[in-house]
């Protein structure tokens, strides 16, 4: 079909093409440094924050070496997203993981990826920040017991209903929300931050004394810690999935990181030591959701504030994720590995429409069949494993091709820090306590070769999906679009 023949042309050199006399749509540049800086941190304090401190603590033993986790997932992300900016100055692309692996390893192993991230990876992280979002909005509904699992899942069903209309009508509009929720995150934080200093000031140390007694040794505990530390700092790839969508990606891309992930870094740090400053370790590990005990005995009548923060970060940080997770699917279609409408932008409000509701629909799946700690586990190997084979291509490229223009550089030991951290995170609870659910996860991924022959690389198209494309384009008013040409 003539859409399939548009997808192979050569993507680094594509064009607006006007010669039929009809001007094709694009994706608009709306994200600023400003909206950069809160796609990033707006994504990445989520719920991880709020939820996963007693995770790290029950894996490691102790608190300061739970601290010490956390401090170097805060370097592991960095050393990641600098990796990343040099990447995106390379191939100004939108798409993160999936168009990097496309470029530089070819067609199968970005299907793979595609097929995995647009079907589960991407759904399953909405999913866990949407479940986190509903436990802390109607805990206050509940007290004194724990709320049933119908009001949290029907909750994140309607969370994940608001982001899909407010994703769909406006790019502006998801960025203001993003902006604003951001800045109501960071509030919320700070006032978790202050609380702590005081009460360290008063010399409420005593979870600081024998910090590293009773420490784990084990690789794979270790590793676990790290998934669940690594999972509060999960967006800082982010605007490598919105590359097109940046104003001057050259600058903004490296700036927008180098400011968001420092500052996480510290409020995490911080946050971490308030908690441990207002709680024995032993309540930390008891307690169900960390800063709700953490208000209630700092803030007293005042506690519900920190719920209806939690509530309002996780809202703002499942924006991030839906946002960023629905470019993903809307790439990949364009380039021939999705089902042509999902390529598709709404005609007056040039948003990816169809990717967006794709998402959509299965993020309500994964919220129906899933629950918050399984979903990150799992979320967290697949994710890195696609990191480790991102960062080995900008290894490739540094080392092949120095020649390509890039505006940003950064040190090849940086890099290869990463790919061996990727490594030990896919083998450490391999190793360590090996799991069956570990096994459906690598089968899935590699059940996307029954779908590649047939439907990418013979390029078999029945007739009847064609005609589906067609009247799905009527009813949801969706055209082609063309990429920016860089």
């Amino acid at each position: 079909s003539t859409m399939r023949e548009r997808k192979t042309t050569d993507p680094l050199h594509s064009s607006t093409d006007l010669s039929d006399g009809k001007e094709k749509l694009r994706l608009k540049q709306e994200v600023g440094l400003i909206s950069g800086v809160s796609l990033i941190a707006g994504t990445m304090i989520g719920s991880g924050i709020f939820m996963s401190p007693e995770w790290v603590l029950h894996h490691m033993g102790n608190p300061a070496s739970s601290l010490l986790i956390w401090a170097a997932c805060g370097l592991l992300a960095m050393f990641g997203a600098l990796s990343y900016a040099e990447l995106g100055t390379i191939i100004k692309e939108s798409g993160g993981e999936y168009i990097y692996i496309l470029r530089i390893f070819g067609s199968f192993p970005a299907f793979l990826f595609a097929y995995t991230s647009v079907i589960l990876v991407r759904p399953a992280g909405l999913a866990a920040v949407c479940l986190s979002f509903a436990e802390y909005a109607i805990a206050p509904f509940y007290p004194g017991c724990s709320s049933p699992q119908v009001a949290i899942k029907c909750t994140a069903a309607a969370c994940i209903l608001i982001l899909t209309i407010i994703n769909c009508l406006n790019v502006r509009l998801a960025t203001s929300v993003m902006n604003i929720f951001t800045a109501a995150k960071l509030l919320a934080l700070l006032v978790i931050v202050v609380g702590g200093l005081v009460l360290l000031a008063k010399g409420q140390t005593q979870s600081f004394q024998n910090g590293f007694q009773g420490t784990t040794a084990g690789i794979g505990a270790v590793g676990v810690a790290f998934y669940q530390g690594l999972w509060s700092y999960d967006g800082w790839n982010n605007l490598n999935y919105v590359t097109e969508e940046l104003k001057k990606p050259e600058v903004t891309l490296p700036r927008a990181l180098m400011i968001a992930i420092p500052l996480v870094t510290c409020l995490y740090l911080l946050v971490n030591m308030s908690y441990l400053a207002a709680m024995t370790p032993s309540e930390l590990l008891s307690s169900g959701a960390v800063a709700v005990t953490w208000g209630d005995k700092v803030l007293g009548s005042w506690a519900w504030l920190i719920s209806l923060s939690v509530a309002l970060s996780t809202f703002g940080s499942s924006n991030g994720t839906f946002f960023s997770g629905g470019r993903v699917c809307y790439i990949a279609a364009r380039e021939g590995h999705m089902p042509d409408i999902l390529s598709m932008a709404h005609v007056r409000c040039l948003t990816p429409f169809p990717a967006l509701l794709f998402t959509s629909a299965m993020s309500l799946v994964m919220i129906i069949s899933g629950n918050f700690t399984s979903i990150v586990n799992f979320f967290s190997f697949m994710a890195w494993f696609f990191y480790g084979m991102t960062i080995s291509g900008l290894l490739y490229l540094k080392i092949k091709k120095p020649e390509l223009p890039r505006s940003y550089k950064v040190p090849i030991i940086i890099p290869i820090i990463m790919l061996m951290a990727a490594v030990y995170l896919v083998l450490a609870p391999i190793i360590d306590q090996p799991q069956i659910e570990i096994l459906y996860i690598v089968l899935f991924i590699f059940s996307g070769i029954i779908f590649y022959f047939p439907l990418v690389r013979f390029k078999y198209h029945p007739r009847f999906l064609e005609r589906i494309t067609l009247h799905l384009q009527l009813l949801l008013e969706v055209a082609p679009t063309t990429k920016d040409a860089n």
